[in-house]
């Protein structure tokens, strides 16, 4: 960092002009979901602190089609020269989709990614991306100092409780939306549905370094919240299909076989005690146990072969995509190399 500004990575070849960089450093990305909050004080809040810092940057809003009149709340704001691009797309994206998209838009080397509402100080921006200095490809905002209602603080805790214990990881607040990360984090990850909130988590799976970072809560990020039934049922969905890509992508027969072991095992028990009471002259015809303990075998037969026909598609796509990402170190003092061991496994100097 030199003046306060953040040295990013190059663009990618052709990006430059004659007189250097062709774009800002750092991209604020802005999907507009959650409560309204006017969009036009959410800008002049947070892009003051990255003024100070000197960097160059532009706020991306990102907006579906049933939000176009919001447009307006950033009208004074462009026509005086602030660097705001609003992008517009259908109705029904998630918030993951909205930021994919946002991220295609712009070629700064940092991506901020920041809720249309506010959730951390404004001051918390400039340190998270001063924080990608050290070397992590994403970090992601800890809101600390908070004082939130009993209610809030009881949900967070058993969102987080069921996710270690899902998936694991050790994530203190992943689903605040507030993160900075070098653009290939974004570029190289398929985000879709509700994905977004476990960006960090997905990030790790797909061997990007990842850390999180303590910073100060806002003071209007204090509403209590209670949704309705649907919404923590959708939650609950997304922990499982999580659990999922994080530990069975690559072996999807591995789930299903067990799920399938599981249910035939439990079929094929009661199967074998009717057919001893049988042996011992009782009728089971009209037993509803007997259609039980068929529809049990019937349905770990098809998991097992669900899972056989993942490992096929795995197996004919896995040349496509590769299992692991290598970080070359810089060489230290005395030629002797600083090792950074990969989640698969591998070692690279």
């Amino acid at each position: 960092m030199s003046d306060g500004a953040f040295e990013g990575r190059p663009f990618a070849e052709g990006e430059y002009d004659a007189e250097g960089r062709t774009g800002p450093q750092v991209s604020v990305l802005v999907p507009v979901t959650g409560p309204a909050y006017p969009l036009d004080r959410l800008y002049v809040d947070f892009s003051e602190p990255l003024e100070r810092t000197g960097m160059e940057f532009e706020f991306v809003v990102m907006l579906m089609d049933r939000d176009r009149a919001r447009m307006s709340e950033l009208d004074v704001l462009r026509s005086q020269g602030a660097p705001i691009r609003l992008l517009v797309t259908g109705d029904s994206q998630p918030e993951g989709a909205l930021a994919h998209i946002a991220a295609r838009h712009t070629r700064a080397p940092i991506l901020v990614t920041l809720p249309s509402f506010p959730v951390v100080h404004p001051e918390a921006l400039p340190t998270l991306i001063r924080g990608l200095e050290g070397g992590p490809d994403l970090i992601g905002a800890v809101r600390d100092n908070r004082d939130d209602p009993f209610v809030n603080r009881l949900q967070r805790k058993a969102f987080h409780v069921m996710l270690g214990r899902m998936v694991g990881g050790d994530f203190s607040d992943i689903a605040n939306g507030v993160r900075a990360m070098r653009r290939e984090v974004l570029e190289e990850m398929d985000l879709y549905g509700d994905f977004n909130r476990f960006l960090p988590m997905l990030a790790v799976r797909d061997g990007f370094q990842v850390e999180e970072l303590r910073v100060q809560a806002h003071e209007e990020d204090r509403r209590t919240r209670v949704y309705n039934p649907g919404v923590y049922m959708r939650r609950l969905i997304d922990l499982v299909g999580l659990m999922f890509l994080v530990r069975f992508t690559y072996k999807p027969l591995r789930f299903f076989g067990i799920l399938g072991v599981g249910l035939m095992g439990v079929g094929a028990v009661i199967l074998i005690i009717l057919l001893f009471q049988r042996l011992g002259g009782q009728g089971i015809a009209d037993r509803p146990l007997l259609l039980l303990g068929v529809l049990l075998v019937v349905l770990g037969v098809q998991a097992v072969a669900m899972g056989l026909i993942g490992e096929i598609v795995v197996h004919h796509n896995i040349a496509r995509r590769p299992l692991y990402r290598l970080r070359e170190s810089p060489r230290m003092e005395g030629g002797e190399a600083n090792r950074n061991v990969e989640r698969d496994g591998v070692e690279a100097q």
